[in-house]
């Protein structure tokens, strides 16, 4: 379980956190919070289970038929990418 926690803090630290500057307690618990529910766990694919998403959301198989939007997360700093309706 440890192996797994290092792994997620150092995703964190490279990902996230070397990126930004925190500027309070409050401030670093949004980061983290968005971070982990909108990126880690709903767009970001891991390589332990395939290559696929925890948490899918919509998906459609193939190629989108459409445009496709991107959803920033973070404020830009990552992005999530959805076939736009």
């Amino acid at each position: 379980m440890n192996s797994v926690c290092e792994r997620f803090l150092g995703s964190v630290r490279r990902e996230c956190l070397d990126h930004l500057v925190i500027l309070s307690e409050r401030h670093l618990q949004h980061v983290l919070a968005e971070y982990a529910l909108r990126y880690f766990n709903a767009a970001r694919p891991h390589q332990g289970i395939g290559q696929h998403i925890p948490v899918p959301g919509e998906r459609v198989p193939g190629p989108p038929a459409g445009p496709v939007t991107a959803i920033p997360v973070l404020g830009g700093l990552h992005h999530h990418y959805r076939a736009a309706a």
